[in-house]
């Protein structure tokens, strides 16, 4: 399994972007604490994640998935670092 970020740029005000939120969800592991970034954990490729999402977004929106490695740093509460823990087991 690997961890990936998914980034996303959701261009449209107003659109319903619930789908997007609900299908994310769906992998099951995941966390959520910046506001247009989401890490996931999973055995699925960059290209299935993105065949997943893509019909969940708009056109002129952007998407982002890229795996992430146990090789980080920032500023973030204790509950997602301990997922990064998890996660990196």
């Amino acid at each position: 399994m690997a961890v990936y970020a998914v980034c996303y740029d959701l261009r449209k005000s107003g659109q319903d972007y619930s789908g997007l939120y609900e299908a994310i969800k769906g992998y099951g592991n995941w966390m959520h604490y910046l506001d247009s970034t989401w890490f996931i954990k999973t055995n699925q490729t960059p290209q299935q994640i993105f065949d997943t999402l893509k019909p969940h977004i708009d056109d002129n929106d952007y998407l982002l998935i890229i795996e992430v490695k146990n090789n980080k740093q920032g500023w973030l509460p204790e509950e997602a670092w301990e997922w990064f823990r998890q996660a990196f087991q």
